[in-house]
């Protein structure tokens, strides 16, 4: 018997944390969501089988939501008050069948005992939503460490509200939230645990042993096939960046980040021609992308009006986030101006990254937010752009820009970082710049840079030691 009785559905989000959503290289408006059966439900400690003929077993820790009240058409506000209980969860999934059901997930995630939960049920009433906490173990090793309420697209609530606009949840249904980056590839003899805490309460460690199957697997019938495309999917591509990575960025000079980019091979991360309303301002955030496309007037008539693809990004906007305008490099309209900006501010996006025009430039100068931008002109969209498409891939100022990606900008213009190698990009660029700042003391101090710029093995030691008493 499982921690909840079997329920009438569970329903799971494809992706929810920002850090998967960087590792899968994309960045979804809204949650999408599949169905597990009932049947795959199992208890800590139950084995979890690996069919016959599959690798690529992966397991996924997880919230699960269970509702306690039937949710009809609720709103955000009212959609909490329909949470009975949070717990552990393991979606676990085998990629070698994913090709068999694709979009459902049937029979690569909904075998028997694939879904685990538990051990124990914590009150969302009594437990501090602000300190929810989500970590997930392999054989005794961290793998994943979440804060829902820091790395989530979508809140709790967000989910709740709009699943139940057209589905009705009833009371023991369960809500599988989304898993953060960490997921990998387990094999037998491997033990997965997954804990939920939120300070001193939690629903203990949810422990799944990984066995092999013990029953052959014979056509007809889809049969288990793995492409390199799918190990690359199960094993994890990238290590995105955390947000402590991501407020580091912001002590780091634009220059040296290029610098650094540079010596990876990478030229084409620096945007050209862009100016900043917040010189003394930094700024670093996730990529939210929105393109236009030159003007057409029946095009316009269909998508510029309402809530068209620019006005959606702005309501879309996390926080942590950097608004980025694709406008063809075309000068001759404003692509942004104050509502929105503030709007998007209000949100919490970090800034504003356009290589067209801003309009209403004083009133987004007294925003605390930078805008970078190309120019400033008076007047609005239409005259030469459609606001087309959110969240896609984009090309800004001469660089791609994937939804997801780091944008760093300061006085100097902005750069572009892949989430892939942010950390090491990062720790490279913050010795450069240490290296740097005894560089110019010995500059001061009159020394010549034959030898000393760029640090030379002569200089090292004496760079060391004035390291070491900083």
């Amino acid at each position: 018997m499982t921690v909840v009785a079997r329920p009438g559905k569970i329903v799971a989000v494809h992706v929810s944390y920002r850090s998967r959503a960087a590792e899968r290289g994309t960045l979804p408006p809204w949650p999408s969501y599949f169905l597990k059966p009932s049947s795959s439900l199992a208890d800590s400690g139950d084995p979890v089988v690996r069919p016959p003929g599959c690798e690529l077993l992966a397991f996924e820790g997880e919230v699960a939501l269970v509702i306690g009240r039937r949710a009809t058409r609720v709103n955000r506000a009212a959609a909490w008050e329909h949470v009975r209980w949070i717990t552990a969860a393991n979606d676990f999934g085998v990629y070698d069948l994913r090709y068999a059901d694709r979009g459902s997930n049937l029979r690569s995630k909904g075998i028997d005992g694939f879904t685990p939960l538990g051990p124990r049920l914590l009150d969302p009433r009594t437990a501090d939503m602000a300190e929810l906490r989500l970590r997930t173990w392999v054989n005794g090793n961290l793998v994943q460490d979440a804060w829902p309420a820091r790395d989530m697209l979508f809140g709790f609530s967000d989910i709740v509200a709009d699943l139940s606009r057209l589905v009705t949840l009833e009371p023991g249904d369960i809500i599988l939230t989304g898993t953060p980056t960490g997921s990998t590839v387990v094999k037998p003899g491997d033990t997965v645990e997954v804990e939920v805490s939120a300070g001193d309460q939690s629903t203990g460690r949810l422990t799944s042993p990984i066995t092999e199957a013990d029953y052959t697997l014979e056509p007809p019938g889809a049969m288990p096939k793995a492409d390199e495309e799918q190990r690359a999917a199960a094993y994890g591509t990238q290590t995105p960046a955390s947000d402590g990575v991501l407020d580091q960025f912001t002590r780091v000079a634009t220059a040296t980040l290029a610098s650094q980019l540079r010596k990876r091979g990478l030229n084409g991360c620096t945007l050209d021609g862009l100016r900043t309303t917040h010189p003394a301002t930094r700024m670093a955030g996730y990529a939210r992308t929105v393109r236009y496309l030159p003007l057409r007037e029946d095009l316009f008539a269909t998508h510029g009006g309402a809530m068209n693809a620019q006005k959606r990004a702005i309501e879309e906007i996390r926080p942590r986030e950097v608004l980025v305008i694709d406008a063809r490099g075309d000068t001759t309209a404003g692509t942004i101006g104050d509502i929105l900006a503030l709007r998007a501010q209000q949100r919490g996006a970090h800034g504003i990254v356009t290589d067209g025009a801003i309009r209403d430039s004083a009133a987004l100068a007294a925003l605390d937010i930078p805008t970078y931008h190309a120019a400033v002109h008076p007047a609005v969209l239409g005259r030469r752009h459609v606001p087309w498409e959110t969240n896609v891939a984009i090309a800004c100022a001469g660089v791609t820009v994937r939804p997801g990606d780091i944008v760093v900008g300061d006085a100097d213009g902005v750069v572009v970082i892949p989430p892939g190698i942010a950390a090491e990009v990062l720790a490279d660029a913050t010795e450069q710049e240490r290296q740097e700042a005894f560089i110019a003391t010995r500059v001061a101090a009159g020394e010549a840079i034959a030898g000393l710029y760029p640090l030379s093995d002569k200089w090292r030691p004496a760079y060391e030691k004035w390291r070491d008493e900083q």
